[in-house]
């Protein structure tokens, strides 16, 4: 009993067999926590390549299907035959791109080198362009009248920007190598694709119920329209184009076609490096070679207009500057593999950010989102 004025206190539940619970339960989630830490350190090498493999499976899946239905339901000798096709046609185009690029990189240090790279005259119109007109015309003279002049004087900016252009162009073998191991990858995923679909769904369900499943629709649809509309005519309108400059012998054609394909990807089509190339072959060259180059090159200027309505499923809704920023971005962290990948992970992340402000609360219930 207790006589005293103040209450008795009360029993503490400290005893060994309370905290046991606590610290078994403290030790599973370190183990757990130290495995997934362990685990990721293991794949993460290989993260962007097997990205880029489920990126190519969703876009491709469904020729996949139509590839097997026509091929008697064969699941393997489907996924082989379209890993073949992949390989010869996204990454043999790309690799004479990447290339063709380096070797024009390599010409032009070796003209430079040499001293044999001549530079024309600048007209004197140059002057009057706004802002940079003068500034522009002074380089311009000076370069082309004493080129070597010009180089000594930037020679300090020209050797650090010709070491990173080296090295970026080294990269490129390994980024191509990347790139060939993703298309096998994703070969390996197209018989299992069902299957993943099934255990994706099941995930989304799990995390944002019906919303969920939505947003796993949405981008889908998302990665297809960028992947198909976006990349997949940007690859085949700079591989055009690069075939047409290769025969018609016009300077630096790699890095001409290198260019188109970044302009095309953001959207911004082949127009600004076609037009000058049919104007310098009008001013240039004879009439026939003019004339065969511009009915050749137009067809390939207007390409996207024709396949993106075939291609997109519907409207692409995602802002030039999103693309531009996911291929600048993911150029930047990745190499050759993160000009395909940044604007294709960019265009989701924003398809859903946007499809998720816009659910209003009744849709929060369980409406899954439009």
């Amino acid at each position: 009993m207790n006589d005293g004025p103040y209450p008795a206190p009360e029993a503490r539940n400290d005893h060994p067999s309370a905290i046991e619970p606590r610290i078994t339960d403290f030790v599973r989630f370190g183990v757990l926590a130290l495995f997934a830490y362990w685990s990721f350190t293991l794949v993460a090498p290989f993260l962007v390549i097997v990205i880029w493999a489920a990126i190519l499976t969703v876009a491709l899946f469904p020729c996949y299907r139509g590839l097997r239905v026509a091929l008697g339901g064969s699941k393997r000798f489907a996924a082989i035959m379209l890993t073949f096709i992949s390989l010869g046609i996204i990454v043999g185009p790309l690799a004479a791109i990447a290339l063709n690029f380096i070797d024009a990189t390599y010409w032009l240090l070796e003209q430079l080198k040499s001293g044999s790279l001549k530079i024309p005259v600048p007209s004197e119109s140059v002057r009057a362009w706004p802002l940079v007109g003068e500034k522009l015309y002074e380089g311009w003279n000076l370069a082309s009248s004493n080129l070597a002049g010009m180089l000594q004087r930037f020679e300090p900016t020209l050797l650090q920007a010709g070491g990173y252009v080296i090295g970026k162009a080294a990269g490129v073998g390994l980024d191509l190598i990347g790139f060939m191991a993703s298309v096998v990858v994703a070969g390996f995923m197209f018989g299992h694709g069902e299957q993943l679909a099934a255990t994706l769904r099941r995930l989304a369900e799990r995390v944002g119920g019906d919303r969920g499943i939505g947003f796993m629709a949405l981008a889908g649809a998302t990665i297809r329209n960028v992947a198909t509309g976006v990349i997949g005519v940007a690859l085949l309108q700079s591989f055009l184009a690069g075939v047409v400059l290769y025969l018609f012998e016009v300077p630096a054609s790699g890095g001409l076609t290198f260019a188109i394909m970044i302009l095309c990807i953001v959207q911004l089509g082949p127009a600004p490096v076609l037009l000058p190339i049919i104007i310098w072959a009008w001013i240039t060259n004879d009439f026939t070679y003019a004339i065969a180059l511009t009915l050749l090159l137009v067809p390939v200027a207007v390409l996207d207009n024709v396949m993106k309505p075939i291609l997109v499923s519907r409207g692409l809704s995602t802002p030039m500057l999103v693309i531009l920023m996911g291929v600048i971005g993911g150029t930047l962290s990745y190499g050759l593999i993160g000009l395909f990948l940044g604007p294709i992970v960019l265009s989701v992340f924003y398809d859903l950010l946007v499809a998720w402000i816009r659910v209003t609360p009744a849709a929060r219930k369980g409406t899954p989102p439009a």
